[in-house]
C-alpha cells in the first residue's frame, strides 16, 4: 500500500511536467496528472534533486493510470486515515480494475491510497464494565474518535463489555451504589450475614474485610488485571482503580493500555496514542 503521510507530499497538475520545465515543488513525492479532456488521471512516483522550493525532476514513476484510479465524489477529512483506508478498500473491491482511490479533503487538498491494505489498521478493544450505563471507557474513547484526534494513527475499536447485572441479587455486593445496580454496596450498606457474593477488585475485597470481618462471602474479581469474567482478546485499553496500574501493560500475553478509574479524556487520548507508538516500535524492532 502507497499512502502519502501527509498531503503536503502529493501534487495535482493538469499536465505532465516535459520539455524544459520539470521542475517539481521540493515537498512533491507524488504527482496526480490530471487529463482534463478525458477525464483521466495518473498517479507518479517523484524523484528530484536540486536545491530551493523548485527542484529539476529527474525521474518519474508511473503507478497507475486510466481505469486504475477512481476519485472519489464526496469531500472527507484526509487526516482519517482508516476511513480512507476502508473507503478505498471498498471501491477497489467493488470496481475490478480500480487500484487507486483519490480523495479530496474538506479544504480541497488531494491525497491517494495505492493498494489499500486493511491490515494496516490497528484493531484495539476497548475492554470495560458497566453499569453505569453507557460504559464510561467506551462512551469517552468513541467521543474522542468523532473528534478526529487519532486519524493519524491508522486505528478501529471494538468493545468487550462486561454487564454486571448478570450478577444482581439480594445477597450479591458491589462497590458503588452509583451503578445502580440492584444489591447491596460497600459504601453505604452493612452485611451481617454469611453468603455474601462480592462483585469487585482487590481493593473492594480489602474493604469488605475490613468493614465486615469474619463474614463469610465469594468473590467475582472484576480486575482487568485479575479478572474472572473478561480478558482482552486483542491489543486494548482498559481501566483500573490503582493509579499506579496506568501506563502501558501485558494482561494474558496481549499488550495494551490501562488508564486510572477517574482519567480525563486527555489521559485517555495520550494512553491510546502511546500504545499505538509502542505497538510500531515493537514491529519495527521484529523487523530488524
Amino acid at each position: 500500500m502507497i499512502f502519502p503521510d501527509e498531503y503536503k507530499h502529493v501534487g495535482h497538475s493538469k499536465e505532465m511536467p516535459d520539455g524544459e520545465d520539470r521542475r517539481i515543488y521540493f515537498l512533491t513525492r507524488y504527482m496526480i496528472v490530471e487529463n482534463c479532456e478525458t477525464g483521466n488521471y495518473s498517479l507518479f512516483e517523484v524523484e528530484h534533486q536540486g536545491e530551493g522550493l523548485l527542484r529539476d525532476a529527474t525521474c518519474l514513476k508511473e503507478l497507475a493510470s486510466g481505469e486504475e484510479i477512481v476519485r472519489y465524489e464526496k469531500e472527507l477529512n484526509i487526516k482519517d486515515r482508516a476511513l480512507l483506508i476502508d473507503t478505498a478498500t471498498e471501491i477497489c473491491k467493488s470496481k475490478e480494475k480500480v487500484n487507486t482511490v483519490i480523495f479530496t479533503g474538506i479544504d480541497k487538498h488531494l491525497t491517494f491510497v495505492h493498494k489499500p491494505d486493511p491490515s494496516e489498521i490497528i484493531e484495539i478493544e476497548i475492554v470495560d464494565i458497566f453499569p453505569p450505563e453507557p460504559s464510561w471507557l467506551a462512551s469517552v474513547v468513541r467521543r474522542i474518535e468523532q473528534s478526529g484526534v487519532w486519524g493519524d494513527l491508522s486505528i478501529h475499536f471494538s468493545e468487550n463489555l462486561t454487564d454486571l447485572r448478570q450478577f444482581e441479587g439480594e445477597n450479591t455486593v458491589f462497590p458503588c451504589s452509583s451503578s445502580g445496580l440492584k444489591g447491596k454496596c460497600l459504601d453505604c450498606d452493612v452485611i451481617e450475614e454469611d453468603g455474601a457474593l462480592l462483585v469487585g477488585c482487590e481493593i473492594s475485597k480489602s474493604l469488605f474485610e475490613s468493614r465486615f470481618p469474619g463474614i463469610e462471602y465469594s468473590f467475582v474479581n472484576i480486575c482487568p488485571f485479575k479478572s474472572d469474567i473478561f480478558k482482552p482478546t486483542r491489543v486494548f485499553i482498559t481501566r483500573c482503580c490503582r493509579a499506579e496500574n496506568s501506563g502501558i501493560v501485558t494482561i494474558a500475553g496481549i499488550k495494551g493500555a490501562v488508564v486510572h478509574w477517574g482519567a480525563s479524556e486527555f489521559d485517555v487520548t495520550m494512553a491510546i496514542r502511546n500504545l499505538v507508538q509502542e505497538l510500531k516500535l515493537s514491529v519495527k524492532k521484529d523487523n530488524l
